[in-house]
């Protein structure tokens, strides 16, 4: 897990201002140049700390999944609580979320587990099917993508479908 990952004070201070950067103006700013700047530092010096970009996300999408498990194990047993809390953490950090689920995810950089560890809640609810399980992420995902992207109509009652297609999953994992 990150918690795992040796990281110099220096790396968890470009860590941080990576995060807030992110968090206030998206993944697109994440560029070793704007880091670099709100560092206060020429860009080649990030390269000392980490090898490029990606190096730098992977990290902030780790972080991304542990939160996310962490959330998840905290919820309860439940598709209807494991639902609330990813819509939770989605809706807290939206730019966090989409850099973990709107591009391909470089698993391989990923530390070993932490994407399992986040699904392992899910998997569970699903009594263990990761075919449903995959179905219910779908959903959610598909749901939390649309409420950030401001695309459902104003009023739209969106705990209603939440609870409506959950207890449809709850039945099939029986």
């Amino acid at each position: 897990m990150l918690a795992d990952v040796a990281l110099s004070d220096r790396q968890r201070e470009i860590l941080d201002v990576a995060r807030s950067l992110l968090a206030e103006e998206g993944a697109d700013a994440l560029t070793m140049g704007r880091l670099a700047r709100r560092l206060g530092i020429k860009p080649p010096s990030l390269y000392k700390h980490f090898a490029d970009r990606t190096a730098i996300e992977t990290l902030l999408v780790a972080e991304g999944f542990e939160a996310t498990a962490r959330g998840l194990e905290a919820a309860g047993p439940s598709l209807a609580q494991l639902g609330a809390a990813y819509r939770a953490s989605a809706l807290a950090q939206p730019q966090l979320y989409r850099l973990m689920t709107d591009r391909p995810l470089a698993r391989e950089r990923l530390p070993a587990g932490v994407e399992e560890r986040a699904a392992a809640p899910l998997v569970a609810a699903a009594g263990g099917d990761p075919d449903l399980a995959r179905a219910v992420w779908a959903f959610a995902h598909g749901m939390v993508s649309l409420e950030l992207a401001g695309r459902f109509p104003p009023g739209a009652e969106l705990e209603g479908a939440w609870t409506l297609a959950l207890a449809a999953f709850e039945r099939a994992a029986g």
